[in-house]
């Protein structure tokens, strides 16, 4: 297995478990997702930092693994992209996203969307451990 396919399989276990324990407090707790929204909508100090965070993340999956060689590796590299604009747009124009997502925390999707990130994040925690197991 080449260096590249490990990188992949890493990345894909951390957005895995990432993605996983996002989906899972969102289930368990739905009110604090909608907290953590109104708090970054409330404080654009907080806002702005968090979208230095996410943009700093984005490009650096993007600059170690802009790879698209294949699904997995092109769904690893597409993660950091969209992280890199997300973070562009909550520095620069945050409203429309928070107006997206307090779409996605109204109680007739906020169910599914966490459902979904959950049975996602544990795809890609398996597809993450099955090569991370077959280089060794």
């Amino acid at each position: 297995m080449t260096e590249d396919h490990q990188l992949t399989y890493a990345l894909a276990l951390a957005i895995g478990a990432y993605m996983l324990a996002a989906g899972l407090g969102g289930i368990a707790d739905r009110s604090r997702w909608e907290a953590i929204l109104a708090e970054l909508t409330d404080r654009p100090g907080l806002s702005f930092i968090a979208g230095i965070v996410t943009f700093a993340l984005g490009v650096t999956i993007i600059l170690i693994h802009n790879d698209w060689s294949g699904l997995l590796a092109g769904f690893v590299s597409l993660v950091g992209w969209v992280a890199a604009l997300e973070g562009l747009v909550l520095i620069a124009f945050p409203k429309p996203l928070y107006d997206l997502a307090n779409k996605l925390v109204q109680p007739s999707l906020m169910s599914a969307f966490m459902a979904l990130t959950v049975a996602l994040g544990a795809l890609l925690i398996l597809l993450g451990l099955s090569g991370a197991m077959g280089a060794g």
